[in-house]
């Protein structure tokens, strides 16, 4: 377990990665939502965590942001990769689904998400 002394192992390595001892929450998750300058309060509120956790998780990161953000990185580069390697092993199957005609009784909703999609497109440009 990994701590510094005022947070009693609040903050422990899993198989996740550096985490909040007693959940699934990681600092990565935490440093997510700091990255994208949402405030402690509303990260404490979205994960449902005590002001003790919190504190623990903002105090691990302030002291250890290099080997956090370090870990963080390496974690994205994997999802990415890991991402790709699926895309690709799926690449038949998503285009088979593609030019799929619509099962019976779901053409209004594939009417719609059709909409939707070419609403984003022109909102995009």
């Amino acid at each position: 377990m990994t701590s510094t002394s005022n947070e009693k192992a609040t903050i422990a390595r899993t198989e996740r990665g550096l985490s909040i001892a007693g959940t699934r929450i990681t600092l990565y998750d935490i440093l997510a939502h700091l990255q994208a300058q949402y405030p402690p309060r509303f990260i404490q509120d979205t994960f449902d965590l005590t002001d003790r956790q919190i504190h623990a998780a903002l105090s691990y990161i302030e002291v250890h942001q290099a080997e956090v953000e370090a870990e963080y990185q390496e974690i994205l580069k994997t999802a990415v990769e890991t991402r790709q390697y699926w895309e690709e092993q799926n690449r038949e199957r998503f285009a088979q689904i593609a030019v799929a005609p619509p099962r019976p009784g779901y053409e209004a909703v594939r009417a719609k998400l059709q909409a939707r999609r070419a609403q984003r497109q022109a909102e995009k440009q």
